[in-house]
């Protein structure tokens, strides 16, 4: 690659979503050099801050060794004054109570640093419920670096999004590596598209030429691809499924974390998974993922044998006791895909469980789900929509997979603002 990408073939970027309706209350962020979190996430930066989001910035390095031919003296010179110049950016921004973090850590050399990054980012990670760094594909080893200790220390429950920076002067918009089903995209308003051009006009250092006269790191057509009146980002969900330990952990805290027994949501849920069944009765019924017990009744009236089961024993405990007047009932504890039986099963209900699956434990849950089905019969599938931090995927690619296995056919569907409903049957 010897030419940056220039801004007009990005001119009809892909069709993103928007970025997500959703209050945080603190916001980890971090950026590799001084001024990534500038270009790549001001925007959402500002809109954050004026929402009432408090701000955690962590610098890994001082961006010092931007231009390489530098002497010792000159780096340290040059750190200095980027630091200075975030303070003018983030000013500019509208941001001046949020005190950067700063790290230190080598320039250049940052995949080196790893460990330390890693340390540095969980002492300071705990109760932030957003996690923002660079994209991990980015093409810049400081930044892939960045965003693999961003990733190892954000915390569980935290929504973890990268924002793109070398990837629109390297990258082109077909490129596959460019995880666009992932993207989503934040339309910036007047005020915070200038209060950006004035926050990446206060990094002079990166503008103009270097000591020797090498090009400047931040050209005209570079700049350019950060004028936009949008920011890209994209979801970085966790790549193995969701620990049992933290839902353990919501029964240890209340006697029913989710509320199923009381909120509208959940009984208007059940209500229609009851009534999309296509079948009045079916003979063997399996509930894995089976909570409290709330569902697991209401199936038991069109059951002759209901299998349900959870991985958490506080939530078997419960589901017991919610349907132990039933007979016909065995809840244990078990986990997908291991605890699916052999068959042959009428009917299976996942609800709200699928998206928890990492990529190989759900397609060994759905081939084990079919294989045990009879012909004929059903798997039901209902889970929310919104995307839940501790979930590899969201409720809509978990249903694409089901609806994509060759040997299931779809009879109902319901998309609710909500929730996303399937009824598949088995061939």
């Amino acid at each position: 690659m010897t030419a940056f990408v220039r801004e007009a073939e990005w001119a009809a970027l892909p069709e993103v979503p928007p970025w997500p309706a959703q209050a945080f209350e603190r916001a980890l962020v971090v950026a590799a050099h001084p001024d990534d979190e500038t270009l790549g996430a001001s925007g959402l930066l500002q809109r954050l801050h004026s929402s009432g989001t408090a701000v955690t910035l962590v610098v890994a390095t001082d961006g010092e060794a931007a231009f390489p031919d530098s002497s010792p003296f000159e780096r340290r010179e040059l750190g200095r004054t980027r630091r200075r110049e975030l303070r003018d950016s983030l000013r500019a921004q509208g941001l001046s109570d949020v005190e950067p973090v700063w790290l230190g850590l080598p320039d250049s050399a940052l995949s080196a640093h790893g460990d330390s990054l890693v340390t540095a980012l969980r002492e300071r990670a705990d109760g932030h419920d957003l996690c923002l760094f660079p994209w991990p594909d980015d093409p810049h080893p400081d930044h892939q670096a960045a965003a693999r200790a961003a990733l190892a220390a954000a915390p569980l429950t935290a929504q973890r999004w990268s924002y793109p920076i070398w990837l629109w002067h390297w990258l082109r918009p077909d490129d596959p590596a460019i995880p666009w089903a992932r993207a989503r995209s934040l339309g910036l308003t007047a005020a915070e598209r200038a209060a950006k051009a004035a926050a990446i006009a206060a990094f002079p250092s990166q503008l103009k030429p270097g000591p020797r006269g090498e090009a400047p790191i931040l050209p005209e057509e570079v700049l350019a691809h950060f004028a936009r009146d949008t920011e890209v980002f994209f979801r970085e969900p966790p790549r193995d499924s969701a620990p049992v330990s933290r839902f353990a952990e919501l029964y240890d805290g209340a006697e029913d974390p989710w509320s199923v027994g009381t909120k509208w949501y959940e009984r208007r849920k059940r209500a229609m998974v009851l009534a999309c069944l296509p079948d009045e009765h079916y003979d063997t019924v399996v509930e894995p993922g089976c909570g409290v017990g709330a569902l697991t009744r209401d199936l038991a009236g069109r059951a002759g044998r209901l299998l349900a089961f959870d991985p958490v024993p506080t939530a078997v405990e419960r589901a017991r006791r919610a349907v132990t007047d039933l007979s016909h009932v065995d809840v244990h504890i078990g986990s997908v895909p291991g605890a699916l039986p052999s068959g042959p099963v009428d009917l299976f209900v996942y609800g709200e469980l699928l998206y928890y699956l990492a990529d190989d434990a759900l397609r060994e849950t759905i081939d084990a789900s079919v294989t045990a089905l009879r012909p004929g019969g059903h798997l039901l599938a209902v889970h929310w929509l919104p995307w839940a931090p501790e979930a590899p995927r969201d409720g809509r690619d978990a249903h694409a997979r089901l609806l994509a296995h060759p040997a299931l056919e779809p009879l109902v569907e319901h998309t609710d603002e909500q929730f996303l409903l399937h009824v598949l049957r088995r061939r």
